[in-house]
């Protein structure tokens, strides 16, 4: 959430160029490799971003980030560079792929939740981030979707960016909405004019 509004701050003082397109919070849940996934985008990270905000833990990236644009970011959650590591609670291998917005190689960065960790340039597209726990054995119940959406909707009802759940290879879910009801936030797949409207009620 923190990385969509970042995004949009830089995007609103003009420090960032483009659309910024869905900017939903996916929760992709994978039963069968017993995954959770988190993936934004959102800001993204350089490789010198991820060594000083992930490996070097003393830094927030937040609060750095709300000193500097603390007239434009005030829905900015995080302020402690320690929140990430909460992770190995649940996970045994925790695994970020990353793009930064400002056009750098993208990163994939790997840690057991021991000292040592790899990081190395990615092969991802998109700028922002995709971050999967392997889950440990004791907290599967996570991959479960009614657990997750639990959890979700109790500590995550009030954030300021649509989160997103779905399950790993599941069929995509649409949905007819009309003209005056999207969101810039949907994505259109198919456009249905009356015409064609017309012409179905005919044939039945």
């Amino acid at each position: 959430v923190d990385a969509t509004q970042k995004l949009k701050t830089l995007a609103s003082v003009g420090e960032a160029k483009g659309e910024l397109g869905d900017t939903r919070v996916r929760v992709i849940l994978n039963k069968q490799k017993k995954t959770l996934t988190v993936q934004d985008h959102g800001i993204g990270m350089t490789a010198e971003e991820v060594d000083k905000y992930i490996n070097q833990i003393a830094f927030s990236g937040a609060e750095e980030f709300v000193n500097k644009y603390k007239d434009n970011a005030a829905a900015i959650i995080g302020h402690f560079g320690l929140g990430f590591y909460s992770a190995y609670m649940v996970a045994d291998l925790v695994e970020i792929e990353t793009k930064s917005y400002k056009d750098e190689p993208a990163v994939k960065w790997s840690c057991d939740g021991g000292t040592e960790y790899t990081m190395a340039d990615g092969d991802k597209a998109e700028v922002g981030t995709k971050i999967t726990l392997f889950l440990n054995e004791d907290v599967l119940e996570f991959c479960n979707q009614y657990k997750a959406r639990e959890v979700i909707k109790k500590y995550c009802s009030f954030m300021p960016t649509e989160i997103y759940l779905s399950k790993a290879n599941a069929p995509e879910e649409y949905e007819t909405i009309e003209r005056a009801d999207k969101l810039d936030t949907d994505i259109v797949v198919e456009e249905i004019h009356e015409d064609a409207k017309m012409e179905e009620k005919e044939k039945k």
